[in-house]
């Protein structure tokens, strides 16, 4: 991976940070130098790029330094950067077979939230590596279409998706009143789908969390050993799961569109944009139906 391609990524892993704590954030652009993006909090502006060159990347913020503002966000920040940026993914020593599991969708307003599970032996690894399987944020909708089918011939009936609709999610939020919750549940429950029909010993889970899975307090899976590892898309498993789960939640934004109903993906102002022109067609009573009611662009809305 190259130094322009490493600071992409990063960059781009610290906008999918922020807009998971609803933050709104403009586009990444690109510089002779740099990639930046502009994080919007109350009346202030907080500018996060990241540099790339010989020495490798880094990155700066700036902004009123003062602010309570530009702390929070230095604090997110600060926090994603104890993330691996290792340069060479294919050093890792991974299990014999494992189950990899990945959700897409819970930063974005509209949509559904997806969790995928994905078994893989080392036959299965093998096939998934020369599909050219990586983590789903490194591909276009195209890619991640094409993949997706493939990923599904090599691997069987060996994955789980589970699908939470806006008004599922809505419900489930209630009930919950927490997102790593909901989550935890999701992800238990794609987990233990392949649990039931194959005895599988160890999970991998791209963590979401510091708290241990819901599954993990079953006494039916006392035997399975339960990892949560940050940026574990780096697992051919999850980088199969993130894909599987990405490409149903753009399957629900396509189904959409064909309905007449155009939806954008994300968190940004455009979000807000559309929401309100949504509004506008279908009602504010029934806004459920399409977007997860607890994130703070609804408010911005009312």
């Amino acid at each position: 991976m190259d130094v322009i391609t490493k600071a992409y990524n990063y960059i781009y892993q610290l906008k999918e940070k922020l807009s998971d704590q609803n933050y709104v954030t403009t586009n990444i652009e690109q510089k002779n130098y740099n990639y930046e993006f502009t994080v919007k909090v109350n009346n202030k502006k907080i500018k996060v790029l990241v540099y790339f060159g010989k020495k490798g990347i880094k990155t700066v913020l700036q902004g009123d330094v003062s602010s309570k503002e530009f702390s929070e966000i230095r604090k997110l920040i600060f926090q994603q950067m104890e993330l691996n940026l290792s340069t060479d993914d294919n050093d890792i020593k991974e299990p014999d077979e494992y189950i990899g599991t990945d959700e897409s969708g819970k930063g974005d307003f509209f949509g559904p939230l997806v969790v995928a599970a994905v078994y893989v032996n080392n036959e299965t690894k093998k096939k998934l590596k020369q599909l050219g399987v990586r983590d789903s944020k490194d591909l276009s909708d195209e890619q991640i279409s094409y993949m997706a089918k493939n990923i599904l011939k090599i691997i069987g009936e060996n994955y789980s998706i589970v699908t939470i609709t806006p008004s599922k999610y809505n419900q489930l939020y209630d009930e919950f009143k927490n997102l790593n919750k909901l989550l935890s549940w999701a992800h238990s429950k794609a987990i233990e789908n392949i649990l039931k029909k194959n005895k599988c010993k160890k999970v991998i889970t791209d963590k979401f969390s510091n708290q241990k899975l819901k599954i993990y307090f079953d006494k039916n899976y006392s035997s399975v050993e339960f990892l949560q590892i940050t940026k574990a898309e780096k697992y051919i498993g999850v980088a199969a799961a993130s894909i599987l789960a990405r490409n149903k939640f753009n399957e629900w934004f396509n189904s959409q569109l064909k309905k007449g109903i155009n939806l954008v993906k994300g968190s940004s102002k455009k979000i807000e944009e559309s929401a309100l022109d949504l509004i506008d067609k279908i009602g504010k009573d029934n806004l459920s139906k399409y977007a997860k009611l607890h994130f703070k662009t609804l408010k911005k809305l009312i």
